[in-house]
């Protein structure tokens, strides 16, 4: 049958480079975290490579939803570790000096394949899977159990295992001479002695042995002649030996080595959300469109900070956030340190990881699938440029503006901070109309809460402070209008200076 991959519904070609918006958006360390223990995979490749479909996202949501099975998780690692001890195998072949080591080995990696292919397709038919992904990966794998070149593969391995195990010798070490003849029925005293001095036993004996690798691979000068001797004493098992060796030389199937890398991505991301999911952080299947724009997420976090706060023991706040209708740009004002810039890289970080195919964080989740994601977060002034801080604003910015089209994303965090309030409006204003007339979905992190209610497509966001006590941030952004008073409030309603309290106190 044909079959390519688990990953992809079609052909995209795989990115070597991430992301512009990666750092910006900590989307790097979520790719470091998730890699870290698969290095020899690549899989950052696969982070790299958004998809640009609702169809091609729908084929990895149905494979992520079997892969809740724990039982089918277990046996693509047992597969994993099965191929992994196949390349382990054939990767050593140019370090062995003696050809039927060699060989031996070569036999030794065919015969893991050959039960690791055969586990794989026993533990696929098991299963009720719902996916077209492993739909396919198990009829590919019963199709190649049952062709003929995997069958020889396997008899003809088998019988070569078969052979070799029944080759017997014995070895003579006299006076620093050795020769290796048939084994002759001699009379083994081993178990006899170990019995006999069993009587004698008084408790256990330092050990002086020295600390040795548990395996060893290669062989020495004196171990490749007793080897070239044995080989000379049985030639039928080595000749068959030689035979299979060249006849298999190229043995595994790229499909199935494909297979093998693709399903730890899968794996990875699961493992990585495992431990937030314990603690009661959700994580949903977002339905995703490129023709509707309306945008509607509940509990959603920074999943980079989440991994981050997993481990310091510190609590993960959750936010909503809608665009409804004719709104596209959320922008988010508020008292600094209040959790604006992690919101803005929230919504970026679940809009990517959702063209990813991957369950984002939230409760529940509607998107828009953007053709692109460009971010504007403040940067050290580069000296090697030669331009200042509002310059570079400028430039970059720009920049986007000439690639963002109507199906874009941008996240702008804090621009033209480096300028004066009425140059900042200024500019500020220019670049929202620009946005407007786009069309493109935005968030703005911004100190100007005159943006906050530029056109019928602002939604105005606010961080929220605690009322009791105005110094600590709750990190909740919440939908309201941005009076700029917010703070001011705060702090007049903890020392009772507010309207009402004044007035309340002043009454007879």
């Amino acid at each position: 049958m044909t079959f390519r991959s688990i990953l992809f519904a079609t052909d995209i070609p795989l990115q070597t480079e991430p992301p512009a918006c990666f750092p910006d958006l900590n989307l790097d360390q979520v790719a470091t975290a998730l890699t870290a223990k698969r290095q020899e995979y690549a899989l950052e490749t696969f982070f790299y490579t958004p998809l640009r479909t609702p169809e091609d996202i729908a084929y990895r949501h149905a494979a992520l939803r079997d892969l809740e099975d724990e039982s089918l998780r277990a046996a693509l690692r047992a597969f994993a570790e099965g191929m992994r001890r196949v390349r382990r195998h054939l990767a050593m072949l140019t370090n062995l000096d003696y050809r039927p080591n060699r060989q031996g080995w070569m036999l030794e990696a065919a015969l893991i394949y050959t039960r690791t292919v055969g586990a794989l397709g026993k533990a696929l038919a098991q299963y009720p899977l719902r996916s077209a992904a492993f739909r396919g990966l198990r009829a590919f794998v019963q199709d190649y159990l049952a062709a003929p070149s995997f069958q020889a593969l396997r008899d003809e391995a088998e019988g070569v295992e078969a052979a070799l195990r029944r080759v017997r010798f014995g070895i003579l070490i006299r006076s620093g001479r050795l020769s290796v003849r048939k084994y002759a029925d001699e009379a083994e005293y081993s178990t006899e002695i170990e019995r006999l001095f069993a009587r004698f036993h008084q408790g256990e004996a330092q050990n002086y042995r020295p600390d040795l690798p548990q395996q060893r691979v290669g062989m020495n000068h004196i171990e490749g002649k007793i080897l070239e001797f044995v080989s000379r004493l049985f030639p039928e098992p080595f000749a068959a030996l030689d035979t299979f060796c060249k006849a298999h030389a190229e043995f595994v199937d790229e499909t199935l080595r494909r297979c093998d890398r693709e399903a730890q991505f899968y794996l990875a991301y699961l493992e990585f959300i495992a431990p937030l999911q314990r603690e009661g952080l959700p994580f949903c299947y977002p339905r995703v469109s490129v023709a509707e724009k309306e945008t509607r997420v509940q509990e959603s976090f920074d999943l980079a900070l989440a991994y981050v706060l997993r481990a310091r023991k510190g609590r993960v706040v959750r936010n909503d956030f809608a665009l409804e209708g004719a709104e596209r740009i959320l922008v988010v004002t508020g008292p600094n340190q209040g959790g604006k810039t992690t919101f803005a890289r929230m919504v970026g970080q679940i809009h990517y990881l959702a063209s990813l195919g991957l369950p984002v964080p939230g409760r529940k989740a509607r998107l828009f699938l953007p053709d692109a994601i460009f971010t504007h977060f403040e940067q050290q002034e580069d000296i090697r440029t030669l331009r200042g801080k509002l310059q570079d604003d400028l430039v970059r910015i720009h920049a986007i503006l000439e690639r963002a089209t109507p199906n874009s994303l941008l996240i702008l965090n804090e621009i033209f901070s480096s300028t004066t309030l009425d140059d900042a409006l200024l500019l500020s204003r220019a670049i929202m109309a620009r946005i407007s007339r786009l069309d493109a979905l935005a968030v703005w992190v911004t100190f100007l809460d005159e943006l906050a209610a530029f056109d019928e497509k602002t939604v105005s966001m606010v961080a929220e402070a605690d009322p009791e006590n105005p110094a600590r941030r709750t990190f909740r952004i919440l939908r309201r209008p941005a009076d700029g008073l917010a703070y001011a409030h705060a702090v007049a309603h903890k020392h009772r200076l507010t309207y009402e309290q004044i007035r309340a106190r002043l009454r007879p």
